[in-house]
């Protein structure tokens, strides 16, 4: 044996020493995981000839029968082989596997002290009366109902669904065009993927928009079409001159400026769909979080046969779970639900029947109310925090869903540096610029906008906020995932943080 592998065979070897002292019924199988992770991870070098089955079972104290059985094993593997007379040796089958270092979730800022848009509060989620709707759900669900499942979804869950957007959101939902689906992030990927089979080339998107959708309808080969807004929604004349057949759009509360679409706006989309044959693609992300009065209808509900509709449980209870629905046109329904099977054969089971159990009984609306009061009372906190330390700071995008625009004021820009003191606060904060699809300029229309009081009012945007170094400072900030009094803290944190060249805050 060469230098090489017995040194290799004499490094290994205290790997296979817990078989010995394995129980007896255990000794076989201790063996074979030893000698497989010694050849996998290159402790026993490709080339190596092992011991006789008679020499390592006596240096061993085992049994010869157990040896022979483990080589045997790791020949049939493909981790050792052997040939008459010439003993058993290590092939050079297996490749060491590269050991990583584990690396962290990224994170911005410091732990709850962003302001990043998105997130709901994840210690609002019901645990207890989740709880008790499992304990319901697992005492009652029929053996069969373990099976795969109707890649449509559950039939009670898309009852109960399309009883819910109807109330609630004036969707109209016919159980039959209901398609359970893990969250928005899915429903476009069909979507995608459907649009695509039927010839589409491209999709119209929102413009300052979520970047999330842009990659989402990239992967399933479409390309997305930046739009501009102007103060009623996405612009028709530039939505025309796209050359894209479909459209995708949060017209009850846009992402991220916050504006509803008017109902011109509404009437004129709809004429471009029924004019082109084109289906727009209504993406309800947080169309219950309305507080100002009763949130404004679903678009779908004007023409459920031009509109497709999509929402999920993401900002009322968890991201982590994972469901969503899709509210197609009967046309499209086939195609989306053999989409769906292909993907992933339909949603489980168990947590259908669990989100039906819980909107039938009441709780997922208690939970809405619930939610509602909590953001609700952060949002003032919010709007008031930056009253305080930012005066003349203006708020827009107010009146409902989970973040605001804040517009700061001159004095406290340039907005780059601006960040760098937020950052060195350990505050995460993202600025309106990074939703635009365009580099070339920074897009904002703003709705009706709610000024902090303070000595020096900042001017008001007229329409459209395009690419300027003008000095003010634009930000997208999240607030649902803070308490009213961390929201406080970090706002303070910021202005206290102070840097070379900016003002002090006025105190």
């Amino acid at each position: 044996m060469a230098d090489s592998r017995t040194t290799s065979w004499t490094a290994a070897w205290e790997l296979l020493l817990p078989a010995a002292a394995a129980p007896p019924r255990r000794r076989g199988r201790v063996l074979q995981s030893a000698l497989r992770e010694a050849v996998r991870s290159g402790r026993i070098a490709a080339g190596t000839r092992l011991p006789s089955s008679r020499e390592l079972a006596a240096d061993l104290g085992v049994s010869r029968g157990l040896v022979t059985d483990a080589y045997e094993q790791l020949t049939a593997e493909g981790y050792l082989s052997s040939s008459r007379g010439s003993g058993t040796w290590v092939s050079g089958a297996a490749q060491a596997a590269a050991v990583r270092e584990h690396r962290r979730p990224v994170a911005g800022g410091a732990p709850g002290t962003g302001f990043l848009p998105g997130s709901p509060d994840l210690a609002l989620f019901p645990r207890a009366a989740w709880s008790a709707a499992h304990r319901r759900v697992l005492a009652r669900l029929a053996h069969s109902g373990l099976g795969y499942p109707d890649p449509r979804g559950l039939p009670e869950l898309r009852t109960a669904v399309a009883g819910l957007l109807t109330r609630r959101r004036g969707v109209v939902a016919d159980p039959e065009c209901v398609v359970i689906c893990s969250g928005v992030a899915q429903a476009m990927t069909m979507l995608g993927f459907t649009l695509a089979g039927l010839g589409h080339r491209a999709v119209a998107v929102e413009d300052p928009g979520s970047p999330e959708h842009t990659a989402l309808l990239s992967a399933t080969g479409l390309t997305a079409v930046p739009v501009p807004l102007d103060a009623e929604g996405v612009s028709p004349a530039a939505l025309a001159a796209s050359g894209a057949r479909a459209a995708q759009l949060t017209p009850c509360h846009q992402f991220p400026s916050g504006i509803a679409y008017s109902a011109r706006r509404r009437l004129e989309l709809l004429e471009w769909a029924r004019a082109t044959g084109g289906l727009l693609v209504e993406d309800d992300y947080d169309g219950d979080f309305r507080y100002d009065r009763a949130p404004v209808g679903a678009l779908q509900g004007l023409d459920p046969a031009r509109v497709a509709y999509a929402g999920s449980v993401s900002k009322s209870l968890a991201p982590g779970l994972r469901l969503g629905w899709l509210v197609i046109p009967e046309q499209l329904v086939d195609l989306v639900v053999e989409r769906k099977r292909t993907m992933d054969l339909g949603n489980p089971t168990l947590d259908q029947a669990l989100l039906a159990d819980f909107i039938e009984r009441g709780d997922y609306d208690r939970q809405l109310r619930r939610c509602q009061r909590a953001y609700r009372e952060r949002r003032d906190a919010l709007v008031a925090a930056l009253a305080e330390h930012f005066p003349g700071t203006e708020v827009t995008g107010i009146a409902a869903g989970l973040h605001v625009i804040a517009r700061l004021p001159r004095r406290y820009g340039p907005q780059a540096r601006f960040l760098e003191r937020a950052a060195r606060a350990g505050v995460a904060l993202r600025p309106l610029a990074d939703f635009a699809h365009r580099p070339d300029r920074t897009p904002g229309p703003t709705p009706a906008a709610h000024t902090a009081p303070g000595p020096t009012p900042a001017a008001r945007d007229d329409g459209l906020a395009r690419a300027r170094d003008d000095g003010y400072v634009r930000l997208v900030m999240g607030y649902a995932h803070l308490s009213p009094a961390r929201i406080a803290q970090a706002v303070a944190l910021i202005a206290d943080a102070g840097a070379p060249g900016l003002p002090a805050t006025p105190r």
